[in-house]
């Protein structure tokens, strides 16, 4: 990674400028090249410096509905369970805890009966409870991590 580089993901972390032509105003500020700054970022994503570069959308400002969910699942079965998260749509990325409640998923569905009968069915898959955690209140925190 080049300093180029490392202003690029500096500046990406700010956002996109929401002008008609982005890269080209980005280009500008980092004396660069549009086509430049592409090429540099589709490489940072192959080699897995960046994991995602895209939008962040608010589901419910789009009708749909999310949740954080967890399961208590026994050691034995963590992988095969894991891997039937893995293979609904409507599981966004799941993750291991330590503690009682030892796998931690979002849920991300079109409606709120979706997102009902989306708990449903992984409680009718895996035979574990569902611990439902639906959000109370949003809060915007910003967070920049300097490369």
């Amino acid at each position: 990674m080049d300093d180029l580089d490392r202003r690029l993901i500096n500046r990406l972390q700010r956002g996109l400028p929401l002008v008609r032509q982005p890269w080209r105003q980005l280009a500008e500020e980092l004396h660069s090249h549009p086509g430049e700054l592409l090429d540099r970022l589709h490489a940072l994503l192959e080699d897995d410096v960046l994991t995602r570069f895209g939008p962040m959308f608010d589901i419910e400002q789009l009708g749909g509905a999310f949740t954080l969910a967890a399961l208590a699942v026994p050691e034995p079965r963590f992988y095969a369970v894991a891997a039937q998260l893995n293979a609904l749509a409507q599981v966004a990325h799941n993750y291991r805890r330590d503690h009682r409640w030892n796998m931690w998923f979002v849920l991300a569905c079109a409606s709120e009966a979706e997102l009902a009968a989306t708990l449903s069915r992984i409680e009718a898959l895996t035979g574990l409870a569902v611990l439902n955690l639906p959000k109370e209140q949003t809060y915007h925190v910003g967070v920049y991590f300097p490369v």
